[in-house]
């Protein structure tokens, strides 16, 4: 529960709330009630799971009527001016089980709940009656009709043509448009229809985008209630939710609570943060209609699912928690999309563009995610079943792949062609590559490493004879070192054979030493982890680059230049935690003093997922040299996934 006694509007409009429906969907906003992004959205509907995302209600303006007075409930942003002042009479907010609002004004007391219909574009908004007297009610929903990525202004083509029934509309923005059905389960419907002009979005204007915006009402609903009554609005692009009665909508939010209590995990568990990340993680595993399956939404609000992202998320989203069949499906939906040795790199946001397939690493960490699964579920069954998938995957990389993927002479992978990045670091503006890593990276070879053995390790359990790649695997061990040690202490990260290695400190070596088959000798892995420490390390995540390094970037902000710019050279990347003190951990022989120090730094971590920025989640990045405010999408998968897995995998007794 949070309480504003003495806050303002900034801290309320800095602090966001997120509720999804597993298909893509979701609704979103400030505490404050004012959008701060063009992603906000009170419905924004997935017509193609988990793709073709559109807002279709904008948000509700409020205002409640007394005997003697009337007050907005609402606050906006107009350039530098706030208005209404709603805010003010908000009192406190509690996340769990559903966003809760609690709002004073005048001696009265109103409570508003917001959750979404698993598996349906539904969104329903609960506003009770919890003081002494009577209260009228004025909600007035604002409409757009746009593209998620875009804005939408007054337009005469967004005509709004609307069937009235019975305490219910359906709404067309415009001819061919897909119909938002509208219920209430009291009061009546007033038409008043008016366009809302220039609404401020903070966050937009400070990556410097366009952030103006324009919102459509065909009305309002004005309701009594009595001491103790309810109201529901329902938002739909589901007809069977058209209309809705309080006991229907009663009975949707009763569900919705009972399958998040459902998602806790099994048996005793005293660590309420890990319930608590549970809780976050569920949001991002969603139906793919392309596959009649599940896949992992790499972030919020507007990634789509990449397959990296999706491969790396999921040891912690699902393998950690025991959560079998969720995992082979969303593995499953990966290996239908296998294509000449490569897992997809990025499903598009549109679902009439196609896969794309520029990723050297995706398809490495898919050995990695399979490895995790069988030591959790001991199911080599599943593992049999891909087994010869593979060994296609390690023969095209042998052989040569998209991209100019291949084994060197040296037993190395490299990759990279043209202006392609294929790794995660693959920041790119136009025909300006920020980082660039075309050669053997050194995390990618890791990845190589582990994946030769993992599938000798699998070879053995299906009793076959793993001979050509136990060979490859020897020539890549007596060239590793040769080629990655820098005298300095630590790996360079990128080397050519034959060529002048990148000797940049970077994340990136700590691969080397996290990952199931480690590289390097134990006093080799000590001295990388020392130099990570030194130059990396903080407790929001690692950086991407030294800050000695001259190409460091203090800040990610700004336009795209300057965010994209940015966004490897020096940004810390929370995920990358996972691998940090998976490495710590496993260097001091899992120790309770080292897992006490973990628990102890993840303190920073935890208190940002409860207290700043998306509330019930992790930032995607923070700024490299003062990290604190959360940049980037506000609920990342694979942040949400590294706690989660460090969490369950190394619990402190």
């Amino acid at each position: 529960m949070y309480y504003f006694i003495n806050s303002n509007f900034t801290y309320l409009a800095e602090r966001e709330w997120l509720v999804t429906n597993g298909l893509g969907g979701y609704a979103g906003s400030t505490l404050a009630g004012s959008n701060s992004r063009r992603y906000h959205g009170l419905l924004v509907a997935a017509h193609n799971p988990p793709t073709d995302r559109q807002v279709l209600v904008s948000k509700l303006e409020e205002t409640l009527f007394t005997g003697q007075a009337s007050f907005e409930l609402g606050s906006n942003q107009y350039g530098d001016v706030v208005h209404p002042q709603g805010w003010q009479y908000i009192v406190s907010f509690e996340r769990l089980p559903l966003p809760h609002w609690v709002y004073q004004a005048g001696g009265n007391t109103l409570t508003k709940t917001v959750f979404m219909v698993q598996t349906a574009n539904t969104t329903i908004v609960a506003y009770k009656n919890t003081g002494y007297q009577a209260v009228t009610l004025r909600l007035n929903p604002l409409f757009v009709c746009r593209d998620y990525h875009s804005l939408f202004h007054q337009n005469d083509f967004f005509t709004y043509k609307t069937e009235r029934g019975d305490q219910c509309l359906k709404l067309c923005a415009h001819a061919g448009a897909v119909p938002v059905y509208w219920a209430f389960t009291a009061g009546v419907f007033i038409e008043n229809r008016a366009w809302y002009h220039r609404f401020s979005y903070r966050e937009e204007q400070q990556r410097g985008l366009d952030f103006v915006e324009d919102a459509f009402s065909v009305g309002f609903v004005e309701a009594r209630l009595e001491p103790g009554e309810e109201c529901f609005l329902t938002f739909s692009t589901d007809e069977r939710f058209r209309q809705q009665s309080p006991s229907d909508s009663r009975d949707w939010e009763i569900k919705r609570i009972q399958d998040l209590r459902g998602t806790q995990l099994p048996g005793p568990n005293g660590d309420s943060f890990l319930q608590d990340l549970v809780v976050s993680a569920n949001q991002f595993v969603v139906k793919r209609q392309s596959t009649q399956s599940e896949t992992i939404l790499a972030g919020y609000h507007w990634f789509t699912d990449w397959g990296r992202d999706t491969m790396i998320a999921l040891r912690g989203l699902c393998i950690s928690l025991g959560q079998q069949q969720t995992a082979q499906r969303i593995l499953s939906t990966f290996f239908r999309y296998l294509d000449d040795g490569m897992l997809p790199n990025r499903f598009p946001d549109n679902s009439h563009d196609p896969v794309e397939y520029n990723t050297i690493d995706a398809t490495l960490w898919l050995f990695v995610a399979l490895y995790e699964y069988y030591l959790r579920f001991d199911d080599i069954g599943f593992i049999g079943q891909h087994f010869e998938q593979l060994l296609i995957i390690l023969d095209a990389h042998k052989n040569g792949t998209r991209y100019g993927i291949h084994v060197t002479d040296e037993g190395l992978l490299y990759g990279g062609k043209g202006t392609a990045q294929l790794t995660w670091m693959d920041a790119r503006v136009g025909d300006y590559v920020v980082t660039p890593r075309h050669g053997c990276p050194v995390e990618i070879n890791a990845l190589w490493y582990n994946a030769l053995q993992i599938t000798i390790f699998f070879a053995k359990q299906l009793h076959k004879k793993p001979d050509f790649y136990a060979l490859l695997l020897r020539r890549f061990e007596e060239s590793f070192t040769t080629h990655f040690w820098n005298e300095q202490g630590y790996l360079n990260d990128v080397v050519i054979p034959g060529g002048v290695p990148d000797a940049s400190i970077r994340p990136n070596q700590i691969y080397a030493l996290s990952l199931p088959f480690p590289l390097l000798n134990p006093d080799a892995q000590r001295q990388v982890l020392d130099t990570v420490e030194r130059h990396l390390y903080t407790p929001y995540g690692l950086r991407t680059l030294s800050p000695h390094d001259p190409a460091f970037a203090a800040v990610y902000g700004g336009d795209q230049w300057l965010r994209d710019t940015a966004y490897h050279q020096g940004t810390v990347w929370p995920f990358l935690l996972g691998e940090y003190w998976s490495a710590y951990i496993r260097l001091h022989g899992q120790s309770e003093t080292a897992k006490t120090r973990m628990y102890a730094e993840l303190a920073t971590l935890k208190q940002h997922f409860y207290e700043h920025n998306c509330v019930f989640g992790i930032s995607e990045i923070f700024d490299g040299l003062h990290p604190k405010q959360g940049r980037g999408t506000a609920n990342q998968a694979w942040s949400v996934g590294a706690l989660i897995k460090l969490l369950a995998d190394f619990p402190v007794r």
